[in-house]
C-alpha cells in the first residue's frame, strides 16, 4: 500500500505548505502550490469548500502565482485530504516544499510567446519531486521559467531563472542566478539542455553551499559566479550571450481583456482586493471558466487571475459578472493597483491594519482619479510583494506608516521620504507628487 504524502514527517519550516499548516494570529494557513499557477474549475471548487468548511473563508492570492487558505481551524487532516483528493498536493511529502516553479501566467496562450514553457515546467516539477537530493533545497528556494509572453513577471528575485530568446537566429534559454529577468544574464543554453541546466544548478548549489546557505545569493556572496559557472560548464554546455535584455511589458495586462495567441479569443484579468477572495468568489469564477472559458483560472504573480479561453465576443459578459462578484477588472480602479499584506488583523508583527488602510487610500486615490502601484507592509519582512514597488508605505504604528519611493541606489524599499504620516496625508502627498511635472 502507498504511503500517504501526508503521513510522512515534514521538516521544520516557517513557511506554511499543503500539509504543513502554520498558525498566524487569525488561525492556520495552508498554501497551494498550482502548476503554473493554473487550477480547474472543480479544483478552485475544492479550494472554496475547504476555505468554507475548515476555516474562516479567506482565500488569498499569493505573489507566487499560487493560492493559501488562512483562519484554519482544528480539523487539518480533514482539509489537507479534500485537497488532496482534488488533485492540488503533492506525489511525496518532501517533494512539496520544492514546487517552488514560476511561469508566466501567458504561458501557451500569450500572443508573444516565443515558446511554450508548461512541458519543460512539468518536467522540472516532476523531477524536484522525484529526486530526494532536491528535497533538502530551502523551502524558499525559487526558479523562474519565461518563454518571452508579454505577461510576464520581470521583477521577482529567483535563485535560478530561464527566459527564452533569441541568439543567431536560433531559439535558447538564456539564465541568470540570484536575480530577476531585467537582470543580465549569466548564460545560455540550447532550448534542449533546459532540463539539464536546471538540474545542474541544483545540484551544484547543493554540493557547494553550507546548510546555512539557503539561497543562490548566499552561496554567491562567497563563490564567485565566474566559479560557480566554471563548475557548471562541466556538467552542461554553456553558451556566451551578449547585448540580451528582456524586454519590458506593460504594466496592466493581468486587468482586463487581452488578445490570446487563438483567433477571436480572449483572456480575461481580474484583481481581488488586495489578493483575497471569499468562496463565494472563487466558486463565481470557477463557474465562468467552464461556462465562458477553458475550463480553468490562472493565477498571476500580481494576486490577481486570469479566466482564459473566452469568446472575444463573450468579454463584456465575463466582466461583468467578475465584477458584480467583487473582483476588479478596470486598470483605472486604484484598488487594483494597491498591494497589502495580512496586517495587524492577522499578524503579530502587523503594527497596523494594513488592509483597512489601504482600502482607504484606495478610496481616496480614486477621488482624486489616480491609480497608483502602492505596497502597504505591517512590518519591514515584506510578506506581501517579492519586488520593490514604486512606492511602499511601513507601518510605524496604527494607521501611521513612514513611504519610501523606490530608488535602485538604495536598499530595501529604496528612498525615504516622508515618517509617520496618516492615510490621508499619504493620499495628499501622492496625487501632489503625481501632478508634479518634475516626476512626469
Amino acid at each position: 500500500m502507498n504511503e500517504h504524502p501526508k503521513s510522512s514527517a515534514l521538516r521544520p519550516s516557517a513557511c506554511p505548505g499543503l500539509l504543513r499548516i502554520v498558525q498566524a494570529l487569525d488561525g492556520g494557513i495552508c498554501r497551494i502550490k498550482l502548476t503554473g499557477g493554473s487550477i480547474s474549475a472543480a479544483q478552485a471548487e475544492a479550494v472554496a469548500d475547504a476555505a468554507e468548511h475548515f476555516a474562516g473563508g479567506v482565500i488569498e492570492a499569493t505573489n507566487r502565482a499560487n493560492l493559501q487558505i488562512r483562519g484554519i481551524g482544528s480539523e487539518h487532516a480533514a482539509l489537507i485530504d479534500s485537497l488532496m483528493a482534488a488533485g492540488l498536493g503533492p506525489t511525496s511529502a518532501a517533494g512539496d516544499d520544492v514546487r517552488n516553479l514560476m511561469l508566466s501566467p501567458g504561458a501557451g496562450i500569450d500572443r508573444q510567446m516565443l515558446i511554450d514553457t508548461r512541458p519543460l515546467a512539468e518536467q522540472i516539477l516532476a523531477t524536484l519531486q522525484s529526486d530526494e537530493r532536491f528535497h533538502d533545497l530551502s523551502a524558499k528556494f525559487a526558479v523562474q521559467l519565461d518563454g518571452g509572453e508579454g505577461l510576464a513577471m520581470l521583477e521577482h528575485p529567483h535563485d535560478l531563472w530561464l527566459s527564452a530568446a533569441e541568439r543567431h537566429g536560433e531559439r535558447v534559454f538564456v539564465f541568470g542566478l540570484a536575480g530577476c529577468l531585467v537582470d543580465l544574464p549569466a548564460g545560455a543554453v540550447s532550448l534542449e539542455q533546459g532540463h539539464a541546466l536546471v538540474v545542474a544548478v541544483l545540484e551544484l548549489f547543493l554540493e557547494l553551499a553550507r546548510p546555512d546557505q539557503t539561497r543562490m545569493r548566499h552561496l554567491l556572496a562567497e563563490c564567485s559566479l565566474e566559479r560557480f559557472l566554471a563548475r557548471l560548464a562541466e556538467r552542461v554546455p554553456l553558451m556566451p550571450i551578449e547585448g540580451w535584455q528582456r524586454e519590458a511589458t506593460p504594466s496592466a495586462l493581468h486587468i482586463g481583456a487581452h488578445p490570446q495567441r487563438d483567433s477571436g479569443r480572449v483572456y480575461i484579468g481580474a484583481v481581488p482586493p488586495l489578493g483575497r477572495l471569499n468562496p463565494a468568489m472563487l466558486r463565481g469564477a470557477a463557474q465562468l471558466a467552464r461556462e465562458q472559458g477553458n475550463g480553468t483560472l490562472r493565477f498571476t504573480p500580481w494576486q490577481s487571475l486570469l479566466v482564459p479561453g473566452v469568446h472575444d465576443n463573450q468579454a463584456p459578459h465575463v466582466i461583468h459578472s467578475l465584477e458584480h462578484l467583487g473582483l476588479r477588472c478596470s486598470a483605472d480602479d486604484a484598488l487594483a493597483h494597491l498591494i497589502a499584506c495580512t496586517g495587524s488583523t492577522g499578524c503579530s508583527k502587523g503594527l497596523a491594519d494594513t488592509k483597512g488602510d489601504a482600502r482607504q487610500l484606495a478610496a481616496l486615490l480614486q477621488r482624486h482619479g489616480q491609480t497608483l502601484n502602492v505596497h502597504l507592509s505591517g512590518c519591514p519582512r515584506s510578506c506581501a510583494a517579492a519586488h520593490i514597488a514604486p512606492g511602499t508605505l511601513l507601518a510605524v504604528s496604527s494607521g501611521h506608516y513612514d513611504l519610501y519611493f523606490r530608488d535602485a541606489a538604495q536598499p530595501g524599499f529604496g528612498a525615504l521620504h516622508a515618517r509617520n504620516l496618516t492615510i490621508e496625508a499619504v493620499a495628499t502627498l501622492l496625487d501632489a507628487r503625481s501632478r508634479s511635472p518634475l516626476d512626469a
